[in-house]
């Protein structure tokens, strides 16, 4: 089996040997290691890496510098920081970076995201994700659902949980919300796409039915919506998502 070959860069030493620990196995090869921007241009332009794991801050050189240098290079980027605001994460795709996630993040999610990168033929696809623990999107998630007045006895409560943690994986899911999200979601609850679109307008319905409409305003720091309005699912989902992903869920 032919192995992932790997370079891996992080400032700080301790989660970089934590790094080399976990990609130390059968399934990956590491080529190099560096906590040295300007090392890590050489490195990339002269090992021809499958996938570069790096972050943002390393020494004598930045990481945006590093992308900027090794944008013509076909490897992987994977960029790991826990600079999480708008403006870095827009910065480093635009220049290269195929994922960016935020520390701390789950070794193994990272190494699923590099698997899913290698399979993918499209280039074009550019993403944001973020791997905070699953603990930590589940409750923010909830304290969400509270806020708006979503019931968690109703069976849409966890089709529109599912259908967020989709999207904050793969923000790019809500344009196919018919064709992959819905189809995702019923096939992992054993029910059809139908059925979940339906009983995720129905917890929409009753959020706004209860009146919450300033609450689900403040949420959103805009005034989104008034009670004659609501949004449809996708509109929905993608508010939600994307004030996690900006948030660092």
């Amino acid at each position: 089996m032919k192995r992932t070959t790997v370079i891996l860069a992080d400032e700080d030493k301790n989660i970089l040997d934590n790094m080399i620990k976990s990609f130390s196995n059968d399934k990956y090869s590491i080529l190099a290691f560096t906590q040295d921007g300007e090392d890590l241009i050489k490195l990339v332009k002269s090992l021809q890496p499958d996938v570069l794991v790096m972050d943002i801050v390393l020494q004598n050189c930045d990481g945006f510098k590093v992308l900027e240098s090794i944008k013509d290079e076909s490897c992987k980027k994977i960029v790991q920081s826990s600079l999480s605001i708008d403006g870095f994460i827009n910065k480093a795709i635009s220049l290269g970076a195929n994922y960016y996630c935020i520390k701390p993040f789950d070794i193994e999610t990272l190494k699923e995201r590099i698997d899913e990168l290698l399979t993918n033929t499209s280039n074009t696809s550019k993403m944001f994700f973020n791997s905070k623990s699953k603990s930590q999107i589940e409750e923010k998630i909830t304290n969400i659902f509270i806020t708006v007045g979503i019931p968690a006895h109703i069976k849409g409560y966890q089709f529109l949980r599912e259908a967020i943690k989709l999207a904050i994986d793969n923000p790019e899911i809500i344009n196919s919300i018919t064709k992959k999200l819905y189809p995702t979601i019923a096939e992992k609850y054993d029910t059809s796409a139908s059925k979940v679109e339906r009983a995720i307008r129905h917890a929409i319905e009753v959020a706004w039915n209860r009146g919450k409409i300033e609450n689900i305003n403040n949420l959103f720091g805009i005034k989104v919506y008034s009670s004659n309005e609501k949004p449809t699912n996708g509109e929905f989902i993608a508010l939600v998502a994307d004030k996690m992903l900006i948030e660092g869920a």
